[in-house]
């Protein structure tokens, strides 16, 4: 017997009224499909009966309305089920990644204060302490006495999930979302031709960890199939191309950063309904506006750039990519309403620039447990006070923009110290403070450079509190408590700190960093292919001398890097290399010798 999600009650989106995520879900046909990882599907029907057993078993353990469940599940079928079965229980989950270092986990449970933890199973021990945890290994067993599930009202400001996001007082904060902002986002990504009408196959891309996913899975709540790329396909953009076309995905979620070299890997063939493109997480140079603008123009792609804060609910701008404009955010969706203002608050005439502010339903409703960061960030919108749920409040981004005709809105940059690296929002002074944590620390310094081993990255600043403190171990510290992307890619150790007139660190004068220490040692006695492959390597990471003990990601390489790396030896060198062979021989010698195997495997293959 198919269970069927129970009604209900229609909460407040924008504009009007919209139903909630579970009412349109349990409208989908039982019998197609919902979602697809690897070699699991999962009918709508299915689905919904697992979901359903899930909230029984969360409803026994008294959880509910207001209650958060944290779920550290690796991207698959279980992590769906366990999603919708928490918003059926009416709960909030927590997205916390498995891969994250084991104290940020723990840090996410606590701080959000989560009543259970849901894991994969295994011989890994718990996330925290003290918090309940449960195995989702019960759900693919056949059904026996679950305990039985009865519906529970939620309203419109119900939360919804809990995302952390990194924070500007040395620890990430936890930014809390209600089901009607949910939602009404899902409505207006229909009402502005986003989401096509009519079963689309939708690419779950993005980190559940991270905002952008909520934007992706929310597409099952329409009928759409969820596609879930696993880690190695989305790390290599020829892997991801296969990816597309073998499970003829319609839309797909992916930064800037990601889609530059998936473009030439994709078929030229756009078919009966070319793939969506919905990039976002950084800004667009105008040299990749240029492409996509082109190919949407051939018609093998059409191209949104979405911009918005985890704060307002994954997206609060869009605008499609058009080769004949210049590169912008577009106009505001419908759940929310802009203010561009000047530093005394002033709105901006057209043409001008100021800071942007967000207000309207889908604002969120503050940071978990920190009111007076709350009071700081989400501030009173006296144009709009008595309009109604979130009308008289509005969320102040730190982003600089500038207003253009109809609307458009052009990125600018920061008023702060946050950046974004590779898609990723990174509020410096949590690095820094991580930076001076390390053993060994008395002072440091973060700053984003312009070009860190070819691309934007971060560079730490450090001054010993006795003697010299090795890269290596600081790298290693960094990486223990820190997720991967927010490791500097560079350290520069300093004697002193340059300073202004009141003693602060003058961010201005420290040294550039190729200036700042010596080159490596030439590296004697390397093999001819160790000598191609650190040509390839010196190019990509930016460094003169390579030596065959050399580790590709101590030396700064990232996940941008290692598909850069991969590039330019299929284009020197001939060899298919996929990027999963460079995590897995991270050193020179090992590199090479994978190639060699891989060429001598080519050339037996054409005698």
């Amino acid at each position: 017997m198919t269970a069927v999600l129970p009604e209900r009650p229609r909460v407040h989106g924008a504009p009007g009224s919209v139903p909630d995520l579970l009412e349109r879900l349990a409208q989908a046909p039982a019998g197609r499909t919902a979602v697809v990882a690897g070699g699991d599907e999962l009918t709508f029907g299915e689905l919904r009966a697992r979901a359903m057993r899930f909230a029984g078993r969360l409803a026994a353990r008294g959880i509910g309305p207001e209650r958060v469940v944290a779920l550290a599940l690796p991207r698959g079928a279980d992590l769906v089920v366990a999603l919708i079965g928490t918003l059926t229980a009416g709960a909030a989950y927590l997205p916390v990644d498995p891969k994250l270092p084991a104290g940020r986990r723990r840090h996410l449970v606590e701080d959000a204060g989560a009543d259970l933890v849901v894991t994969a199973g295994g011989t890994d021990g718990p996330v925290a302490e003290g918090v309940p945890h449960l195995a989702v290994t019960w759900l693919t067993a056949p059904e026996g006495e679950d305990p039985p599930y009865a519906p529970v009202a939620v309203g419109a400001d119900t939360l919804a999930y809990v995302i952390y996001t990194s924070g500007s007082t040395g620890r990430p904060k936890g930014v809390e979302i209600g089901r009607a902002a949910v939602s009404a986002l899902l409505a207006e990504l229909e009402d502005t031709g986003i989401a096509v009408t009519g079963g689309g196959r939708v690419g779950w891309n993005a980190s559940p960890s991270f905002d952008a996913s909520v934007q992706q899975w929310v597409r099952l709540c329409r009928g759409d199939t969820l596609v879930m790329i696993d880690e190695e396909t989305r790390a290599d953009p020829a892997l991801l191309a296969r990816f597309v076309d073998e499970q003829a995905l319609t839309d797909l979620d992916i930064t800037p950063s990601h889609a530059d070299p998936l473009l030439d890997l994709l078929s030229a063939d756009g078919g009966p309904r070319p793939l969506t493109l919905l990039v976002g997480g950084e800004a667009v140079s105008p040299a990749l506006w240029r492409r996509l603008g082109a190919l949407g123009a051939r018609g093998v792609l059409r191209t949104v750039n979405l911009y918005g804060p985890t704060e307002c609910t994954v997206d609060a701008t869009a605008g499609w990519i058009d080769a004949g404009a210049e590169p912008h955010i577009g106009r505001v969706l419908p759940g929310l309403r802009t203010r561009v203002l000047d530093a005394a608050l002033n709105p901006v005439a057209e043409g001008g620039s100021g800071e942007l502010y967000l207000a309207g339903p889908r604002v969120g409703r503050g940071y978990r447990g920190r009111p007076a960061l709350t009071a700081e960030r989400f501030v009173a919108d006296a144009a709009a006070c008595g309009q109604g749920a979130g009308g008289g409040r509005m969320y102040r981004t730190g982003d600089l923009v500038r207003l253009l005709p109809g609307g458009r809105l052009a990125y600018l940059g920061r008023a702060d110290g946050q950046v974004k690296v590779r898609g990723h929002r990174i509020e410096l002074r949590e690095v820094e403070a991580a930076v001076a944590a390390a053993p060994g620390v008395a002072e440091a310094a973060v700053v984003l450079c312009p070009e860190v081993h070819g691309a934007p990255g971060l560079v730490a600043y450090h001054r010993p509190a006795g003697p010299a403190v090795a890269e290596g171990a600081l790298r290693a510290h960094l990486e223990s408590v820190l997720p991967g992307y927010m490791v500097p890619g560079l350290f520069v150790a300093l004697d002193r700190f340059p300073t202004t007139v009141n003693g602060k660190i003058d961010r201005t004068a420290l040294p550039a960093p190729a200036a700042a220490g010596p080159a490596p040692e030439a590296a004697e006695g390397l093999s001819a292919s160790q000598r191609l492959i650190a040509g390839v390597w010196a190019a990509v990471l930016g460094a003169s001398r390579i030596g065959p003990d050399d580790n590709f990601f101590k030396l700064g390489g990232h996940s941008l890097l290692a598909i850069k790396l991969v590039s330019r030896v299929r284009a020197e060198l001939g060899v298919a290399l996929p990027v999963k062979a460079v995590y897995a021989n991270p050193r020179l010698r090992d590199l090479a010798a994978h190639i060699d195997t891989l060429v001598a495997a080519t050339a037996s293959q054409d005698r």
